[in-house]
Formats: structure tokens, C-alpha cells, sequence
């Protein structure tokens, strides 16, 4: 008779640098409806995409102790740019399984490109790092991959105009050059452009396909926990907890959006 380590019953720890790492919880609350979740934004800090990749280590390293002092059983670094620049960091420091989400975003690119041909968007942080780039290449060096910085999809998304024409324009003067380059899949390398993928989708057109490294992760999640025989076992309905660093009524308002669903109390984090 095998049994379920202890393990188990503890949450999964979440992080990012505010409120678009909301997509990934909502991908993982999907896919694994019974596991118990941990989520921290450092929205004192925000926007981590525009900061030196020294500051973002400093910022990772700080974030991931937020986490572990809560003892999850795994680290999801739901932020792009962490992941990009920081994710040596947070495995150094976390004790425990860590998912970034450019890997799982990249691999799910690669299986979803028929012709070979990939676009990349996200901040200014991530596209200029080439973490994406360079994971893209590493799994298939055949694969060509284009790249542009989308700084103003993180404000609208915020904003809540999912479907208002300024996001159309934006998108639209954003994605253009990458129709031009003849893309057949996209990678939403920003947690926040999931909110926007109505949007996106438009601007690029029904050809190309949508891949958001989010629900790649969460898929990259569940493998991982069955591996380690530590995916809760419990029909429970499962707890969420979020902690900000600052401001915790503004990031339950907005971030309700990006979640889908209602948050209930949302705390500030001591220490940070």
C-alpha cells in the first residue's frame, strides 16, 4: 500500500511582482482544483520588468523568503522577469522543487509551431534578457524567433480594458512587425497579456496561435508533483491566501480580474 507523503497537504508558494502572477494562480487552480496555494506580490516594488537584473536578484532572493516561511512544497516564479534573470536565485535559496515560467512557455511554443517560426512578447526586461529566445533555440535551434518589448499591455490590462479601442490600436501597432515576420505561434511572455488575449488575438489573426506560459507552467506544475508523489490527495476545496507588500485593498480590486473569481482577505507580509 503506497502512501502520500507529508508533504503533500502543504500549499504551493507563488510569486511575482504584483498582480499579473494572478493568471498563473487561475491556470494552476484549473489544473489542480485541490491544491492549497500561497501567492505573494510585491506590489511596494512593482514593476520589476523596468529594474537592473542586479536589483530583480535582490528583490527574487527577498520574495522566495516570503514563501518559505510559510512552508509551501514548491516555488512557482510566476513573474517573467524573475524568471528570466533570477531563477539561479530563487533555487539556491527556496529548499524545495522551483517552476519558472519561460521553460514551460518556450517547450509549449516549440510543440505548438508548425512552421517553425515564433513570436515573443513581454517587457522590456524578459525580451532584452533573450531567456525565452535562447530556451526557444535550445530545444529546437531550427525554430526562428522574433521578439518585441509590449511595455503598455501591463497598464491596460491593470485598467481593465480588455476590450477598449486605445488597446486595440496598441496592439495592433505592438504586433504588426511580427505578423510581417510571417509568425504561426505566439508566446504571452508577460502574466498580465493573458487579460488582453482577446485583443491579441485580433491583432495577429486566427492563424497564428496563442501560447500562454502560464497554463504551460501549471502543466510543467502537476508533472512535477506527481513525480514527487507530493499532489494533495484531499477532494478538499482548496485554500488560497494572498499577501502583498503593499496596499492590499488596491490589489483585491484589480486583482479579482486577472484571478477570475472573488479573492476574499488579502494581507500584507511582514518583513519586506
Amino acid at each position: 500500500m503506497s502512501t502520500v507523503p507529508a508533504a503533500a497537504g502543504r500549499p504551493i508558494g507563488v510569486f511575482d511582482s504584483g498582480i499579473g502572477g494572478l493568471t498563473v494562480v487561475r491556470a494552476l487552480t484549473a489544473r489542480l482544483p485541490h491544491e492549497n496555494i500561497v501567492y505573494f506580490g510585491d506590489t511596494a516594488r512593482v514593476p520589476y520588468g523596468s529594474k537592473s537584473p542586479q536589483v530583480v536578484r535582490e528583490y527574487a532572493a527577498q520574495d522566495v523568503e516570503v514563501l518559505t516561511a510559510r512552508d509551501v512544497k514548491m516555488v512557482v516564479v510566476a513573474c517573467n522577469t524573475v524568471s528570466a534573470v533570477a531563477l539561479d536565485v530563487v533555487q539556491k535559496r527556496a529548499g524545495v522543487p522551483v517552476v519558472g515560467v519561460i521553460l514551460p512557455g518556450a517547450e509549449a511554443a516549440v510543440r505548438a509551431s508548425v512552421r517553425k517560426r515564433v513570436g515573443i512578447i513581454g517587457t522590456r526586461a524578459t525580451v532584452s534578457s533573450n531567456a525565452y529566445t535562447n530556451a526557444v533555440r535550445q530545444i529546437d535551434p531550427t525554430v526562428q524567433v522574433v521578439a518585441r518589448e509590449c511595455p503598455l499591455f501591463v497598464p491596460l490590462a491593470e485598467e481593465g480594458w480588455t476590450d477598449h479601442r486605445a488597446t486595440e490600436l496598441v496592439a495592433r501597432e505592438y504586433l504588426f512587425p511580427l505578423t510581417l515576420e510571417k509568425i504561426d505561434t505566439l508566446v504571452l511572455g508577460c502574466t498580465h497579456y493573458p487579460v488582453l488575449r482577446g485583443a491579441i488575438a485580433r491583432a495577429v489573426g486566427e492563424s497564428v496561435t496563442l501560447v500562454d506560459s502560464g497554463e504551460a507552467t501549471a502543466a510543467e506544475v502537476e508533472r512535477l508533483l506527481e513525480a514527487a508523489v507530493i499532489r494533495n490527495p484531499s477532494t478538499d476545496r482548496a485554500r488560497l491566501e494572498f499577501f502583498v507588500s503593499d496596499i492590499p485593498a488596491k490589489f483585491a480590486e484589480v486583482g479579482e480580474r486577472f484571478l477570475g473569481r472573488t479573492m476574499g482577505t488579502v494581507r500584507r507580509a511582514e518583513g519586506i
